[in-house]
């Protein structure tokens, strides 16, 4: 089984994840490391991807974590292969590299479940697809019998002629300015603005560059040069904290490091607001309860309990409660890194209606993605990064996925 959700050891590096618990050993019982390493490069070699086995897992980004977690299952030679959505986040080679060793597998006689939201997937992996909705088998047909509009007729129970629901809004004032932005070796010369009630696209491909912007602006990483100002006002970031105190918020492609995942609901949406509260003031377990109780039925978070930890939510309905965090603290200016990463069709629509909700009073949003039909979608303009610059922008209507393609390659 290869999870959605890594099931890795930060600490240690990619060749002991990749043979925990099966250590080669030599004659004398003692772990051989020089075996270890040397297959680990063959595992590796074999998805196609350049990872050094002696780097420590927490050391590598999201894809190379998910390549890393696919290593490991195949080094075990399975005779039945679960993946769950294996491919949310990897580049569109890594993913074709996938799909070429899934299609060996399959000739070695290998049964293969797979698991995925994203429909267009269907067709280049599976012979025959089945739908589940609520926990149910809604039916199974062979894959040449579907297309995307059945599947989604069939996930939803209806047809979702809104997908991507975005409301004309008027932008205001400017909310946050960026000048000659740059990061050593990472971020080349960044300037942009974005206004109140704007969404403002950033599209790239793997490694861009989006990630480090994104942790900047927060307060997560300090540039090496560059000024930003927030409300006109020039502002330096030094910790997450002051970036919440001065209205900011950020939705992590990471889902996990964006929650306490053994925590429940309440403390989840009440956290930035409660980093602003001063040391030894006691907090209002009770009010806490009732406001997220509120969100919970508003945003249609399910199951509705508030006492179940948010680890144990579906993707969709732990970025509701980021997104409900957010609300709650009265966010001026939001950054969402890959919002619908790994999250069904429905719940991408309940997603981005939250996202217009909170445009449409007025929020500055950067939505950054690597799914070309929501950065058109939904983007009011569209900035395209390569190589961590800025190459070229366009405005809403102007761009096509060709376009993108052209100026992120």
């Amino acid at each position: 089984m290869v999870y959605q959700e890594f099931s890795l050891v930060s600490s240690m590096t990619v060749a002991e994840n990749i043979f925990l618990g099966q250590y080669p050993r030599s004659r004398l019982g003692l772990i051989d490391w020089r075996e270890i390493h040397r297959r680990a490069e063959e595992s590796l070699s074999a998805l196609g991807v350049d990872i050094d086995p002696r780097a420590e897992i927490r050391r590598l980004n999201v894809a190379e974590q998910q390549l890393t977690e696919i290593a490991r299952i195949l080094t075990k030679q399975p005779r039945i292969l679960l993946l769950d959505e294996p491919t949310s986040a990897l580049s569109d080679t890594e993913r074709e590299t996938l799909f070429d060793i899934i299609r060996r597998l399959q000739a070695r006689g290998v049964g293969i479940i797979y698991i995925s939201h994203l429909l267009d997937e269907v067709p280049e992996v599976g012979q025959r697809v089945t739908v589940l909705r609520d926990g149910r088998v809604i039916g199974t047909l062979p894959v040449e019998q579907t297309d995307r509009d059945t599947l989604v007729n069939m996930m939803v129970g209806r047809r979702l002629a809104e997908q991507y629901p975005k409301t004309v809004v008027e932008p205001g004032e400017t909310a946050l300015r960026v000048e000659n932005l740059s990061l050593d070796g990472v971020l080349h010369d960044l300037s942009f603005e974005v206004r109140e009630g704007e969404i403002l696209g950033i599209f790239g491909l793997m490694g861009a560059g989006q990630v480090e912007l994104a942790r900047i602006l927060f307060g997560l990483e300090a540039p090496t040069s560059g000024r930003i100002a927030i409300g006109g006002r020039e502002t330096r970031l030094r910790h997450a904290a002051q970036a919440i105190k001065h209205g900011m918020g950020l939705l992590l492609r990471d889902r996990r490091a964006s929650l306490v995942p053994m925590q429940p609901i309440p403390p989840n949406i009440t956290l930035a607001d409660v980093s602003q509260v001063p040391p030894f003031r006691f907090l209002n377990l009770q009010k806490e309860a009732e406001t997220a109780a509120g969100y919970v039925r508003d945003l249609s978070i399910r199951p509705p309990s508030l006492k179940r930890p948010v680890f144990y939510l579906s993707g969709g309905n732990q970025q509701k409660v980021c997104l409900a965090r957010w609300l709650f603290s009265g966010v001026k200016i939001l950054i969402v890194d890959e919002p619908t990463r790994g999250i069904d069709v429905a719940a991408k629509a309940e997603v981005f209606a939250l996202i217009d909700r909170l445009a449409q009073r007025g929020v500055a949003i950067i939505m950054i993605s690597s799914e070309m039909l929501e950065i058109l979608a939904m983007a009011d303009r569209i900035l395209v990064m390569r190589a961590g610059a800025f190459t070229a922008e366009f405005k809403r209507g102007e761009a096509t996925q060709e376009l993108l393609l052209q100026n992120a390659s």
